[in-house]
């Protein structure tokens, strides 16, 4: 088989394509780096309202990504929304990114009417400075200095439970950082 000039510069383009893409995420989630500041998202609600971490400074931010579908999501939304609910007036707001295609809307606004914090349909599972998000729920702590805190990839079992909370974002609110 010959192949032209012409077919093998597409072949290498695609092929460099497809490492760019592959390498992407794992790049972009290398910024998360405990101590250093966050990259900023902005959580645009159900109900259209536009919630940019950049601008919740002087507040200890909780930023979940979870689906309806989503066992482990299931048990952890209740007591994460009631922990926010508890610590608010600590300066702690949680947002939450649901995974959830839009078709799926009713069923994540049926879990949103549950929370206590404020909900968001991601859009995209690649997340500017995040990465990809590919397994949840995932969580990440940013402080009230923007600096992120905890970073959810690095935890193999990331969901929160009450002594998780306890043990890593109590203190946290009990002390400005």
């Amino acid at each position: 088989m010959v192949l032209s000039l012409l077919d093998v510069t597409r072949r290498w383009h695609v092929l460099a394509a497809a490492v760019l893409l592959l390498a992407a995420p794992a790049a972009r989630a290398s910024s998360l780096v405990v101590g250093k500041l966050a990259p900023p998202i902005t959580l645009t609600t159900l109900d259209g309202q536009r919630i940019n971490t950049a601008d919740l400074r002087g507040k200890l931010v909780i930023v979940t990504f979870w689906a309806t579908w989503c066992e482990p999501c299931r048990e952890e939304l209740p007591l994460l929304s009631r922990y926010a609910s508890e610590h608010k007036s600590q300066g702690l707001v949680v947002l939450g990114f649901s995974l959830d295609p839009p078709d799926d809307m009713a069923k994540v606004r049926s879990v949103a009417d549950t929370l206590s914090f404020p909900v968001g349909l991601l859009g995209d599972p690649h997340v500017p400075g995040y990465g990809r998000i590919w397994h949840l729920p995932v969580s990440f702590v940013i402080g009230r200095d923007g600096r992120l805190l905890d970073n959810g990839w690095k935890d193999k079992q990331p969901a929160w439970t009450s002594a998780r909370l306890r043990q890593l974002v109590t203190p946290l609110l009990d002390h400005a950082n």
